[in-house]
């Protein structure tokens, strides 16, 4: 069962979300990468040898991702098996996923360890949010570019302005142009959402992250109106 057009405006709140999450999460939680997890490698052995706290959550966060990753890609194929709209399900779950990493981080932070249960468990979850939205927008959402990792997009882009440069004309210069309408907004959105994750968590302390779960409910509001429309 196709899911239905989704506008650009979605794409720029999963973005923007995406950057808010990983910024404010790995200020708050000692150097956790929730949306960049492959990165947690480096900080992990940043933290091995510098013995900072954490290590354990950067060592379970790729395990964790995966497993999230598989069980969103399990519950997409059901509810396709079953002629219902998978993406309204899975930003449900994103939504909830949020919603009690939120509450985790307002009502026991600020940590001093990421690995302490309340960090670790708050931790785990915008991990597996972020890991919904990435298995979302891969099995729903393929005409945008990712989300939530940006080295691949600005590579694209970085040769798509080197063959600009060299004067590349014709139907490669209309894909070019076309791929960067696409890219350079969600880089945009991404790094908007870096710059503000980060001044939000020197303002507002934990309750920062109250702000992800809304922008995620938000989003649902865009995919259930375009499948009514």
């Amino acid at each position: 069962m196709a899911d239905a057009p989704v506008s650009r405006t979605l794409s720029h709140i999963l973005g923007f979300n995406a950057g808010y999450v990983d910024t404010a999460g790995f200020l708050a939680l000692g150097g956790l990468f929730t949306a960049h997890v492959t990165g947690n490698f480096v900080t992990l052995g940043a933290a091995l040898i510098q013995g900072n706290a954490g290590a354990v959550s950067k060592l379970l966060a790729l395990p964790v991702f995966c497993l999230a990753v598989m069980l969103a890609r399990f519950g997409s194929n059901a509810l396709v098996a079953r002629h219902k709209l998978p993406m309204p399900s899975l930003i449900a779950v994103k939504v909830a996923l949020l919603l009690v990493a939120a509450a985790l981080m307002t009502v026991y932070g600020p940590f001093s360890d990421g690995d302490q249960p309340p960090a670790f468990a708050a931790g785990m979850l915008m991990i597996c949010a972020m890991a919904v939205q990435n298995a979302m927008q891969r099995m729903h959402l393929p005409q945008l570019p990712p989300s939530t990792l940006m080295t691949g997009n600005t590579t694209q882009v970085m040769m798509d302005l080197s063959d600009l440069l060299r004067g590349a004309q014709g139907d490669e210069r209309r894909s070019i142009n076309a791929r960067l309408q696409k890219m350079l907004p969600a880089i945009g959105s991404f790094a908007l959402g870096c710059a503000l994750g980060a001044l939000g968590y020197v303002w507002l302390g934990m309750w920062c992250f109250a702000l992800p779960p809304l922008l995620a409910l938000i989003s649902m509001g865009f995919v259930r109106g375009e499948a009514q429309a």
